[in-house]
């Protein structure tokens, strides 16, 4: 089987682990990464990226010349695509833009043009309902008829389109999976002692964006209703709340207990998981921001849950989005915004390390066992067969 996939995520080199995967799942498989020339992911990482071609044998990164060089909608490949697609021929397309990308309507009108017969498949993460408006709307109509499968990143964006009457296979599955080498349990005594954390500390962590939607004032509210308990709280990331939560933790006499961390590279977070007693998502679903087609943000997945649960730490999350799903029944859920709950949620780990150590362990077995780049390259390679294999 032949397999295509384009997105500007593979610019990221860790991020294509799970393809690599795919890869060497079985002989016969080859997996062809299309990423842009160029790109600008924005944020803290305010510089353009040059991407290299890559080939090692059964798996190949092929830079193409790209248009738009930081908007995923609006991104386009330059013309060396349909020599690509020519020499390779590709049994599977999957473009990783989501429903109404350019680059994937880009995608099936080559597939009929050069007549490559292939089967076309999109990625997206968006779980709220939308409405779309002329011409974005024939945009996403031509490219559903003519998708032979899905793949959605939570189940609220699979029961997205099957409201829109999409009949055809669907999989829910996150694009990226766990490296369970770099994210595995070890104790990390040097950086404890670094940053003042005492054996006897119950470290309640969080990893992400300082936003409101982020859920971290209900965090703290929750640890404040529960001061009387020796616990410390360990932020990494940054954001605009930070000065409210520094100064809501003073006025409540708490904030040597809190410890910020704000550049953190990614193969060293698993070091700062593994300080943590648990780890906690609070996301709160919002429905302040507005885009051209669609209001509002909920979680989509929340990627350091499984990166937790691979190093063993209980996990406490909101039941925002996709969240509930990912956590099932190896952590606690409470309801978004409830600082009475997520106090309680954190007391019974505090109180009970057995309880909490028996999270931890099966939290690890789901990750191992679901969210590996190995075991969702399985899924993928499963899903594509379904795909092949279908009446439609």
């Amino acid at each position: 089987m032949k397999i295509l996939v384009a997105s500007h995520t593979y610019i990221v080199d860790l991020n294509c682990q799970k393809l690599r995967a795919l890869s060497q799942l079985e002989s016969g498989i080859e997996v062809t990464v299309v990423v842009p020339k160029r790109w600008r992911p924005g944020g803290v990482q305010n510089k353009i990226i040059a991407t290299e071609y890559r080939d090692e044998g059964a798996f190949k990164i092929v830079p193409i010349a790209n248009f738009s060089q930081n908007q995923q909608g609006l991104l386009t490949f330059g013309t060396d695509l349909i020599a690509l697609l020519q020499q390779f021929r590709p049994d599977i397309i999957q473009v990783e833009q989501g429903s109404r990308g350019l680059a994937y309507t880009q995608a099936i009108a080559l597939n009929l043009l050069l007549g490559l017969n292939a089967k076309n498949i999109f990625f997206t993460w968006w779980n709220l309902p939308y409405k779309l408006k002329l011409p974005v709307a024939l945009l996403e109509k031509y490219n559903l008829s003519h998708s032979h499968g899905i793949i959605c990143g939570n189940q609220d964006g699979a029961e997205i389109f099957r409201q829109k009457g999409y009949k055809r296979p669907i999989k829910v599955m996150p694009q990226l999976g766990v490296d369970e080498q770099l994210f595995t349990p070890q104790t990390q005594p040097e950086l404890a002692d670094q940053l003042g954390i005492l054996s006897s500390d119950f470290v309640v962590g969080f990893v992400g964006r300082f936003v409101p939607e982020k859920g971290l004032l209900t965090l703290l509210q929750a640890l404040i209703s529960i001061k009387d308990k020796s616990w410390k709280l360990l932020l990494l990331g940054r954001g605009d709340l930070q000065t409210e939560l520094l100064k809501i933790a003073a006025e409540n006499q708490i904030q040597e207990r809190v410890i910020i961390i704000e550049s953190v590279p990614h193969n060293a977070v698993p070091e700062y998981i593994n300080l943590m007693s648990t780890l906690v998502l609070p996301s709160e679903t919002t429905y302040k921001f507005k885009t051209l087609t669609a209001i509002g943000w909920k979680e989509q997945f929340g990627h350091v849950i499984i990166e937790a649960m691979a190093c063993k730490v209980p996990v406490i999350g909101s039941n925002s989005g996709e969240i509930p799903h990912v956590i099932s029944d190896a952590g606690l859920v409470f309801p978004e915004g409830d600082v009475q709950a997520l106090g309680s949620c954190l007391t019974q780990l505090i109180d009970n390390p057995e309880f909490a150590m028996r999270l931890g362990c099966m939290g690890y077995q789901k990750v191992m066992d679901k969210y590996t780049n190995q075991a969702l390259a399985r899924q993928q390679l499963d899903f594509y067969q379904e795909v092949v294999n279908s009446k439609f």
